[in-house]
C-alpha cells in the first residue's frame, strides 16, 4: 500500500518538475515527497526485519502444526509499529527541504526546485536539530536504511538453514512443510535483494556527494537525485508484483478479492466451488506471514462465499 502511496503521489510530481520545471503543490510538494520517500525505505527495512524475525520463529517452533495461527490483532499492532516508526523518523525531512528559484542566465526562465536547506524561522533547539539530522543523513541512511535490512535478513536466513540442517538429520519434519518453508525464504530473499539493488546508486551517490559535491555542478546532482527517485519508484513498481508472484497464498487472495470486485462474479455454483476449492488451497498452505495448522482442515461451508 505504502508503494502505491508512492507511484500514486510522487511519481506524478517528480514528471511534472522535470517537464515544466515547476514544482507542482509548491512548497509542500518539497516536504512532502521526501517525506514520503524515506518512509517508504522505513517501512520496507523493518517489513524486512519483521519478516525475518517470523521466518526464524517458524523454524524454531517445536512443530509446525501445533503453531496457533496469528490474531488480526497482533498483525495489526506490528503494522502500526512500522508505519508509525517509519513515519516518526522521516519527520526530519518535512523541516529540511524547502522551495528555492533560480533564473536561469541564459533564457531568463525562472526554475522551481527543492533545496536541502533548514529555514532559519525555526525555533533555536529545533533548527539545531534538523542541521544534525542534515550532518548525520548520508550515514544514517546507509546504516539504517541499507546496511540493517540486508543484515538482518541475511542473518536470519543463516541461522534458519544452520536449524533446518540439523531438523533434517533429526526428520522432525516433513518434506512438504520443508519445501513450502524454503519457498517462503527465497521469496524473502528476493525481496531483499530488489530492495538492495535498488538503494545502492543512492547510497554511493549520497557517499559521493557528500565528498565531492563542491567539484559538481548543479545539473550533475539534480540528474543524480533524479535516477535515485527512479530506482525508487522501480524498486516500488516490482516490489508487490514480485511478492505476488511469489507467495501463492497472498497472490490466490488477491485474484479472489479482485474478482469479488468484477461484475461477472456471481453466485453460481461453478464459481463458488471454485472458490471454495482455491480457498481450501490457500488455508492449507503456508502464508508469509504465520503458519497454519495443517491436521484439520477448515469447513468446506465456510469457504462457500467469495468475499
Amino acid at each position: 500500500f505504502w508503494d502505491f502511496l508512492i507511484l500514486f503521489f510522487c511519481l506524478p510530481v517528480v514528471i511534472f518538475n522535470e517537464i515544466t520545471k515547476k514544482r507542482l503543490l509548491g512548497d509542500m510538494s518539497c516536504r512532502i515527497v521526501p517525506f514520503m520517500e524515506v518512509s517508504s525505505l522505513g517501512v520496507t527495512t523493518f517489513s524486512l526485519c519483521a519478516l525475518g524475525i517470523d521466518r526464524f520463529h517458524a523454524a524454531t517452533s517445536p512443530q509446525a502444526s501445533t503453531r496457533p495461527i496469528e490474531q488480526c490483532q497482533s498483525i495489526i499492532a506490528k503494522l502500526a509499529v512500522i508505519w508509525v516508526g517509519s513515519m516518526t523518523l522521516s519527520v526530519p525531512e518535512i523541516l529540511l527541504w524547502q522551495l528555492a528559484q533560480d533564473t536561469s542566465p541564459v533564457s531568463g526562465v525562472v526554475t522551481e526546485f527543492c533545496t536541502m536547506k533548514p529555514s532559519s524561522n525555526l525555533p533555536e533547539s529545533i533548527y539545531s536539530l534538523v542541521l544534525t539530522y542534515q550532518n548525520a543523513r548520508m550515514w544514517w541512511y546507509f546504516g539504517c536504511y541499507f546496511c540493517l535490512p540486508i543484515l538482518f535478513t541475511v542473518s536470519c536466513q543463516l541461522v534458519t538453514r544452520r536449524i533446518r540442517g540439523t531438523e533434517k538429520k533429526s526428520e522432525c519434519r516433513g518434506a512438504k512443510h520443508g519445501q513450502c518453508e524454503g519457498h517462503l525464504n527465497c521469496t524473502i530473499i528476493a525481496l531483499t535483494v530488489i530492495y538492495g539493488l535498488c538503494t545502492t546508486p543512492e547510497n554511493v551517490c549520497n557517499i559521493v556527494v557528500a565528498y565531492m559535491s563542491p567539484d559538481m555542478s548543479k545539473q550533475t546532482l539534480d540528474l543524480l537525485n533524479l535516477i535515485n527517485q527512479f530506482f525508487l519508484f522501480f524498486k516500488c513498481s516490482v516490489t508487490p508484483v514480485l511478492l505476488l508472484c511469489l507467495c501463492r497464498p497472498l497472490g490466490q487472495a488477491f485474484m479472489d478479492c479482485c474478482c469479488c470486485c468484477c461484475e461477472g462474479c456471481g453466485p453460481d455454483t461453478t464459481s463458488s466451488e471454485s472458490s471454495a476449492d482455491s480457498k481450501l488451497k490457500t488455508e492449507m498452505s503456508s502464508s508469509i506471514f504465520f503458519d497454519k495448522p495443517r491436521e484439520t482442515p477448515p469447513p468446506l461451508l465456510a469457504l462457500g462465499t467469495p468475499c
